[in-house]
């Protein structure tokens, strides 16, 4: 029970880490995540918030993934997504409602701030194996079903959300470029040390170092 609550708050502070994260990179303005510039590019065109995007889109991802790998809808993904999507709406609408920086050093900060937020997130939220977030099993599947690597899989998903984001008009910028290629390396750098500090928590070991598909 005890290393059960102690997982389960990684998940929740590392979702918690990865929703600020991505609203400061999306409020800095020099370029978002893919996935992140298509929601803002809906909300645009549509009105509704980033949040109810990340949500509708998931549950679409959901049931493709079901499709794809032709499996049952892994529901619980649900969670997350909610989870995700509520507290970016909290951070967006309620406590950055009246913020727009816009001096450019202030910006940088805040986007660089962003990335070591969002790997720190991952790295938490890895560490649980509940619900996980649909792009992931997403990624799998597409890797199911090409018979290629993660890293192609990834790639494809990756530039097909980002042409979809350019369509819609998303905050693409040279941020989205740089955390694309940082976000991984980071996670990397990160998930060492996390793992290690909750192996310690639930068994009081020193735990083995993780890899990461990012």
């Amino acid at each position: 029970m005890k290393n059960k609550m102690i997982i389960g708050l990684f998940y929740i502070i590392g979702l918690s880490f990865l929703a600020l994260g991505i609203s400061v990179m999306i409020l800095a303005d020099l370029g978002a995540g893919a996935w992140d510039a298509m929601y803002v590019g809906l909300s645009d065109h549509t009105g509704l918030s980033v949040g109810t995007w990340i949500l509708l889109i998931g549950i679409f991802l959901i049931l493709l993934n079901s499709l794809i790998l032709k499996k049952m809808p892994e529901f619980l993904s649900v969670i997350t997504i909610l989870i995700i999507g509520s507290l970016i709406d909290f951070w967006l609408i309620v406590v950055f409602a009246s913020f727009s920086p816009e001096d450019f050093a202030l910006r940088v900060l805040m986007f660089i701030g962003a990335i070591l937020i969002i790997a720190l997130g991952i790295s938490s939220y890895l560490q649980s194996n509940f619900a996980r977030n649909p792009m992931d099993t997403l990624m799998m599947a597409i890797q199911y079903r090409t018979g290629r690597s993660l890293a192609f899989s990834k790639t494809v998903m990756e530039v097909t959300v980002l042409i979809i984001a350019l369509l819609l008009g998303g905050p693409i910028g040279i941020g989205t470029f740089i955390v694309t290629f940082s976000i991984g390396p980071l996670i990397q750098l990160f998930i060492g040390p996390i793992t290690k500090f909750r192996t310690y928590l639930c068994t009081g070991k020193v735990g083995k170092p993780e890899t990461s598909n990012y």
